[in-house]
Formats: structure tokens, C-alpha cells, sequence
């Protein structure tokens, strides 16, 4: 059986939404990456930083969640959520999967964390060049990669969704708001939504946080 390798509320939820929608059996390990005193040396054998999402799959550890998402959409191809090589949404679908984790992730923390730099000076570039990148595409599709929901929406909508909602971090355009309403009715992502929220319970550092409101 497929484990993962799982936090709430983290950079794996958007695993944790795919393999809703693949509808595949996998096992969940939670991994406490707010931990008073950290994550267990042990876990570097999985995930050599200490990070999720990571999975194992047959014998095999694969982490790194673009690397993630490609690699389960084309190992169960029958539930459609990959085009097949040669697709012309192939290109597309690639280039936002790898985007959110090569470009998207790192912009976001930066610009966060006030950490101000030049585009030359780190591969992804700018916050602003980010953000109208991804307006520009949403504006030009209606999924990540055209017209069809894709793995790679998994990642960008998990992303949007939390950057934009939660942290506050992602302006509020209206285009990025549309692209949210197709995608939050879908039942995998309310599935993935309901786990993550019982799983933050047990959570310690969440469970704070749940008594003082």
C-alpha cells in the first residue's frame, strides 16, 4: 500500500487533496513538522530536511511535491488527472506543477517575510512577476492547465487557497477568487479539507491555538 507521509495545514495538503481525488488506498503517517524540539532524527531516512509531503510507493521513496503529484497522476492514469505524453496539455500541466514548488512556494515566503531582494539574485525571481504570471494564466484558462482539472491544480489551487486566505500574503484578484469557485465544491477537496481539520486537532500546536479561540 502507498504510505504518505503527511502534516496538517502544511505544503502536503495538496497531496493530501490529490490522493482524494486519485480515490487510491494509501496509509497516512502524520509528521509533527511544529513539534517542540522538531521532527525525529529518524525521519531524515524519508525526507532528508525533515519536510512533507513524501511518499513511499512500492519499495520506492519519492518526495518533493511536484515530483509527487506528477508521479501518482501518471501511475494511476485511468482517473484522467494527467495528460498523457503528446497531449498539448501536457506542456502546460508540467510547467504549473513544477511552477508552484520551483516558483510560487519560495515568492510567497520571501515576499512574507519582508526579504527583499532583485530578480537576478534567486531562480524565482520576483513576488510581482508571480502574481501576474498567475493572473495572466487563470485569465487565459479556466484550470491549471486549460479546461480540464488537472493534478497540477491539486498544487496551485492548495497554494491559492491557503497564500491567499489564510496568510494573507497573496493579493485578493478576482480572477484567483473565480478559480477558487470551481474547484472548492469538488468532494475530494472537501474530504481532504474534513481529514486535515481532524488531524489539526491532535495537533499540540494547533490544539493551542483551538483553546484560545
Amino acid at each position: 500500500m502507498l504510505k504518505f507521509y503527511h502534516a496538517p495545514w502544511s505544503r502536503s495538503s495538496g497531496t493530501l487533496w490529490l490522493l482524494e481525488e486519485l480515490g487510491v488506498d494509501y496509509q497516512m503517517e502524520m509528521i509533527d513538522i511544529r513539534a517542540e524540539g522538531g521532527v525525529s532524527e529518524s525521519y531524515r531516512a524519508v525526507q532528508p530536511n525533515k519536510k512533507v509531503p513524501a511518499i513511499v510507493h512500492r519499495g520506492i521513496v519519492i518526495t518533493e511535491r511536484a515530483a509527487i503529484a506528477i508521479y501518482l497522476a501518471d501511475m494511476f492514469l485511468e482517473v484522467g488527472l494527467a495528460p498523457a505524453v503528446g497531449d498539448p496539455a501536457r506542456g502546460p500541466y508540467l510547467t504549473m506543477t513544477v511552477y508552484c514548488d520551483s516558483v510560487l512556494d519560495p515568492a510567497i515566503s520571501a515576499h512574507a517575510q519582508d526579504f527583499r531582494y532583485t530578480s537576478n539574485q534567486f531562480s524565482f525571481g520576483l513576488f510581482d512577476d508571480m502574481v501576474n504570471y498567475l493572473e495572466r494564466v487563470l485569465s487565459e484558462r479556466r484550470y491549471a492547465a486549460g479546461d480540464s482539472f488537472t493534478a497540477a491544480d491539486t498544487q496551485l489551487g492548495s497554494a491559492i487557497g491557503y497564500t491567499m486566505n489564510m496568510m494573507n500574503v497573496l493579493p485578493r484578484r478576482p480572477v484567483f477568487e473565480d478559480y477558487m469557485s470551481r474547484i472548492v465544491d469538488r468532494p475530494a477537496y472537501k474530504r481532504a479539507q474534513a481529514k486535515d481539520m481532524e488531524m489539526a486537532r491532535t495537533v499540540p500546536f494547533f490544539a493551542k491555538e483551538f483553546a484560545k479561540g
